[in-house]
């Protein structure tokens, strides 16, 4: 039985993220990831980085470090994480008026800007130009999540770090407080577990007999093979609607269906996003559904034709591409903001999970948690305690305003 003085469970790019890290920061730390290449969250990101799109004094201010930190994070990780900024084009969806959405985001840290219909199809020539009510622009970061997160992965193990790829079946308590973690063939022991485990962290914390205000939803997508087709830009519909469907699923009203298999707490939406990767492979997507069973499963074919449809309006030269669907589950919490630090009522357990869309802010979050937790006290951090949920927030100003307005990331995660 090893001991370490942290055990991260998940190991897509927050748990890699925050493991490189704390080992920077001389921990001995245990990454445990149940398979090389997870069916996951960051296996299916856009990998967009909306670091623009913050409201908030605290989003602001994490939008602009993060993006500092990945204009020179191939050079920190030693490995080319494929990052890069592109233009966005955010296209108005029916219903809605231009005015509405870009009055909506004009309180961003950098507001997108109003163009004409003929200038966003100069700049992405693939546009149906006739489907277009009205179209934004932004110039947005984008990193390829996969490869990022073996990054930070194999800059983790060269700290000294130990990464192994075993479930967690379960914590182990002693009382209130967790003592490691359980996998089939063994017993790891920690001063500290963190629980990085996305959309599954609501079911491995209620198998210990842990509550913690985090859901999920089940995102679908496709990933079309390389093309020869070639975009030039981003391309999403605005407003993004699953904000709104994360504020309605975790209303306090709500809750207690989540414990019950079986049930669909809100119609589901679809949000459209396309996007293509420097190998030429092109993602599309995104429905999101709120069924509180994990494991449920879903219609491949019925997603798969209705995303190919709304795409097609947009971009029908891409909707036909030959590819494949994907599924995967998005934690969120109650208020769009993550869940970072312990968790009220028990020692050695932290979470740092719940980011609907983590990447535009996570190298800001990892390396600050890591930097309190040895030591150096953090001005943002306090704000995003679980504890929030419990208890009066800290006095600070960054979770002020309309939390369902917060961002556009959700959908480009």
């Amino acid at each position: 039985m090893a001991n370490y003085d942290w055990i991260v469970v998940g190991g897509g790019i927050t748990g890699a993220a925050l493991s490189y890290e704390l080992a920077r920061q001389g921990g001995s730390v245990l990454l445990l990831e149940k398979e090389a290449l997870p069916a996951s969250a960051t296996r299916y990101s856009y990998g967009g980085l909306a670091h623009w799109a913050g409201k908030t004094p605290l989003l602001k201010a994490l939008g602009e470090e993060g993006i500092q930190r990945y204009r020179t994070l191939s050079e920190e990780l030693e490995a080319d994480i494929h990052f890069r900024e592109l233009d966005l084009l955010l296209l108005v969806a029916p219903g809605y008026s231009v005015e509405t959405v870009e009055a909506d985001l004009a309180d961003c840290r950098i507001p997108p800007q109003r163009i004409p219909v003929e200038t966003a199809c100069e700049l992405e020539p693939l546009l149906q130009p006739a489907a277009l009510e009205g179209v934004l622009w932004a110039q947005h970061g984008h990193i390829h999540p996969w490869l990022t997160t073996l990054a930070f992965r194999r800059a983790f193990q060269r700290l000294g770090g130990s990464l192994l790829f075993q479930s967690v079946t379960g914590l182990r308590r002693q009382g209130q407080r967790i003592t490691g973690v359980e996998t089939p063939a063994d017993f790891h022991g920690a001063a500290q577990v963190v629980v990085c485990a996305g959309g599954w962290t609501r079911a491995l914390l209620r198998q210990a007999g842990i509550y913690a205000p985090i859901y999920f939803t089940h995102a679908e997508s496709l990933e079309l093979e390389p093309a020869t087709v070639r975009l030039r830009t981003i391309v999403m519909s605005a407003p993004v609607q699953r904000l709104e469907l994360e504020r309605q699923a975790a209303h306090p009203d709500r809750d207690p269906l989540w414990d019950k298999p079986g049930q669909e707490l809100c119609p589901p939406i679809l949000d459209v996003g396309i996007l293509q990767f420097l190998d030429g492979s092109i993602r599309l997507g995104q429905i999101s559904r709120v069924l509180t069973d994990p494991q449920a499963q879903l219609d491949a074919t019925s997603g798969e034709a209705q995303i190919r449809a709304q795409v097609g309006r947009y971009l029908p030269q891409v909707a036909q591409l030959p590819g494949r669907w994907c599924h995967c589950l998005v934690a969120f919490s109650g208020d769009h903001y993550p869940l970072v630090g312990s968790l009220p009522g028990w020692e050695g357990l932290q979470l740092f999970s719940g980011f609907s869309s983590p990447l535009a802010i996570l190298p800001a979050l990892a390396r600050r948690f890591a930097q309190q937790a040895y030591g150096q006290a953090d001005e943002w951090l306090p704000s995003l305690s679980p504890a929030r949920f419990t208890a009066p927030s800290p006095p600070a100003p960054s979770l002020e305003g309309e939390r369902t307005r917060n961002c556009l990331s959700p959908l480009l995660r």
